[in-house]
């Protein structure tokens, strides 16, 4: 009986001891965090931001506030002076006169071109008239329509020609590609959305049918070239940097170069057509083993009929750089940048002076993700750095491309803007950012870092966030916020940005966040880029991991308790690091996931994984790990998302529910990708998760977020 009696007292403190140790946040302790989001933070900012707002002969205006007064300068480059002015104070933008989102205007803002009945009308932006330049036009066989699968609007994709004659456009042909459907959740019968979504793997997906259309005198001409590929050269999609891409009309019309690209992105054909006849010439082509890109963010080739040249942009020697090739022939002239860093923009070609103006990573020592402006020569001679401050730099040029106003910054550094002449010379400091006020607030910069890559060798470089206010005998649990990628990383900008996400409010609850930019993802070498081609289930976790070993030296890190999550490819990631390994992520939030890329639109899988028949797509569904799941796991995904269909979590769900895995999920029924006026309550529930598993702490019951969305 004692024994017994000994036993119940011990079970009865150790309960009562373990209930006194958890810990219960409060609605304050909440309300701190979420004062470090960026709708609170912005208010504590002076001088932050200068948009210049061009004038005749290069002047500008721009507004800025300190103490949220708004002052509005003028400057004048040549007279080197910038004066406090009222004349330009609450201008607005100009507008598009009446014109729809969904119309393209001509160069000369006489015209437009929009979609009606799947055929090309022109209106007469004066009287309203509308001419029909198209009749063959029929549904899934339409002319300049817009569906990248993910991607699908009503306004048309094309490109004017500088004279505002004819335009370069397609004919898409789907008739053959799967459909996808969604349903709306609502009272009585939901609604079908149903659209073209080739899948990777398919026989058929769309294709386009290049045409050349005179405006002025309604005819179609048929480029003599099979349909290509629903592809381009710069991400997935045929109009991803806001027009038709990879178009470059010579000035008088006569002509219009363009480049195929091959299903699995491996060939791309530069071709030139003659927009009379529609006869094209076959100039080059380019093969690579992975995939090839223009560039990034921005589309690096230019043809140049002046001179009968080729701006061509190619990773042939392991990294992006600017080549010259001879028109007519077809032959390389010359390498015109060389070096270990990575062309990432071509802003401007002068060919009067044969000089071009780019931007470039890595070049410069310190953080190989900063951008820098420079120039050289068609020759490659003559290289000249134009922005010489440590950091990254964000460039607006003059009409003129006289002057510049560049902004400066690092992500624990804000910013300073200058004015410089197209030379690089400074010719004034226009602001610089003060965060005084905010910093009496408590708030703190993450700090930048760099670690070695999980092969121990690769230098990888990221962001930390600690709560502003920490205990020096504590451990604190990590949380991973990852984008594996391929075509972008967890980081996003590397300027100065003073709330980025909930990274630094989800460490005021009592976390150190990290956000890692791993391998395979761009901005840097080709080799690099590619280490995970053909595997983008690696969505480089290995590195993930062995960065928050290592930051652990330095940081009161808590290995034992790792949390990870991420939207979309993030989504992905996560589910695979809870999957993959079980032992070190302890808790994930998985948000809109593409679990596994046969459910995910063709061309974003068949670019970075490769073609189904030459990559094991199988072995890199995340349902089919869904059984090694040990911690504790929250699926989230919008009903209606046309981008990652819902599908792809589902697939999750019903695996672990056939391990008898227990998981939580979030649904929104009516939400796209994007959650919109959800994403608040999205942003609560991504922080009771952590707070209440990963800190081992209780959460206030249902707080509510005073903030706008928050994604």
């Amino acid at each position: 009986m004692m024994n017994k009696y000994w036993f119940t007292v011990t079970a009865c403190t150790l309960a009562f001891t373990a209930n006194a140790q958890q810990k219960a946040l409060t609605v304050k302790d909440y309300e701190r965090a979420e004062s470090l989001m960026s709708y609170n933070t912005a208010k504590y900012i002076d001088d932050a931001t200068v948009q210049p707002n061009w004038l005749e002969g290069d002047k500008f205006w721009y507004s800025t506030k300190v103490n949220g007064t708004e002052q509005a300068f003028l400057v004048d480059p040549v007279k080197k002076t910038k004066t406090l002015t009222t004349d330009y104070k609450g201008s607005a933008m100009p507008s598009r006169r009446g014109l729809s989102w969904s119309e393209v205007l001509s160069p000369d803002g006489k015209k437009a071109i929009l979609i009606k009945d799947y055929n090309l009308f022109v209106k007469d932006i004066a009287t309203g008239k509308l001419t029909q330049l198209t009749t063959d036009g029929i549904k899934d066989y339409g002319y300049a329509t817009d569906n990248a699968g993910w991607k699908h609007s009503d306004a048309p994709i094309l490109r004017w020609s500088p004279d505002s004659k004819k335009i370069a456009t397609f004919q898409q042909d789907q008739r053959n590609s799967k459909d996808m459907y969604l349903v709306t959740t609502n009272v009585g019968a939901p609604t079908l959305k149903a659209w073209k979504y080739p899948l990777p793997g398919d026989k058929q997906i769309a294709t386009i049918r290049r045409v050349i259309i005179d405006v002025e005198n309604p005819k179609v001409v048929s480029l003599n070239i099979p349909a290509d590929p629903h592809r381009a050269t710069l991400s997935d999609d045929i109009s991803s940097s806001g027009t038709f891409d990879d178009i470059d009309w010579k000035a008088d019309g006569t002509e219009v170069a363009f480049v195929s690209t091959s299903r699995d992105h491996k060939n791309e054909k530069f071709r030139i057509a003659n927009t009379t006849t529609g006869a094209v010439r076959e100039v080059f082509e380019e093969t690579v083993k992975t995939q090839y890109e223009s560039g990034q963010g921005a589309i690096n080739w230019r043809y140049l009929p002046a001179s009968k040249e080729i701006i061509w942009y190619s990773e042939r020697d392991n990294w992006g750089h600017l080549y010259l090739y001879d028109s007519g022939n077809g032959k390389l002239k010359n390498q015109i940048t060389k070096g270990d860093f990575v062309v990432t923009r071509l802003v401007k070609v002068d060919e009067k002076t044969r000089t071009l103006y780019f931007f470039a990573n890595g070049r410069e020592k310190g953080n190989p993700y900063f951008s820098y402006l420079y120039k050289i020569g068609f020759d490659g001679k003559n290289l000249t750095l134009l922005t010489p401050e440590v950091g990254n730099h964000q460039v607006v040029f003059s009409p003129s491309f006289a002057y510049f106003v560049d902004s400066y910054s690092q992500p624990d550094v804000p910013a300073v803007t200058v004015l410089r002449n197209i030379h690089g010379k400074l010719i004034s400091t226009l602001e610089k950012t003060d965060v005084s006020r905010l910093t009496a607030t408590g708030w703190k910069a993450p700090a930048p870092v760099s670690v070695k890559a999980k092969d121990g060798k690769t230098d990888i470089y990221g962001l930390v966030f600690t709560p502003t206010k920490m205990d020096a005998n504590q451990k604190y649990p990590v949380i991973d916020y990852i984008y594996p990628g391929p075509q972008g990383g967890s980081v996003g900008s590397w300027a100065f940005v003073a709330s980025r996400g909930d990274h630094q409010a989800l460490a005021e609850l009592g976390f150190i966040v990290v956000v890692m930019e791993g391998t395979s993802n761009p901005g840097r070498s080709k080799s690099f880029h590619d280490m995970s081609y053909g595997n983008m289930a690696e969505n480089t976790l290995p590195d993930q991991i062995a960065a928050i070993r290592q930051l652990s030296v330095k940081y009161p890190i808590d290995t034992n308790k790792v949390g990870i999550w991420g939207h979309s490819g993030g989504g992905f990631a996560t589910a695979a690091a809870m999957f993959r390994y079980p032992d070190f992520f302890k808790v994930g939030i998985s948000e809109s996931g593409n679990h596994d890329n046969r459910n995910y639109e063709d061309d974003w899988g068949e670019r970075y994984n490769g073609l189904v028949e030459n990559s094991d797509y199988e072995a890199q569904a995340n349902q089919n790990y869904a059984k090694n799941l040990k911690g504790k796991l929250m699926l989230v995904h919008g009903m209606m998302d046309d981008n990652v269909p819902p599908y792809n979590t589902l697939l999750v769900v019903e695996a672990l529910e056939k391990a008898n895995k227990s998981f939580d999920l979030v649904i929104f029924p009516n939400s796209a990708h994007g959650y919109g006026a959800y994403s608040p309550y999205m942003m609560r529930r991504r922080w009771d998760y952590f707070v209440q598993h990963l800190l081992g702490a209780e959460p206030p019951k249902d707080y509510q977020m005073k903030g706008p969305s928050a994604r």
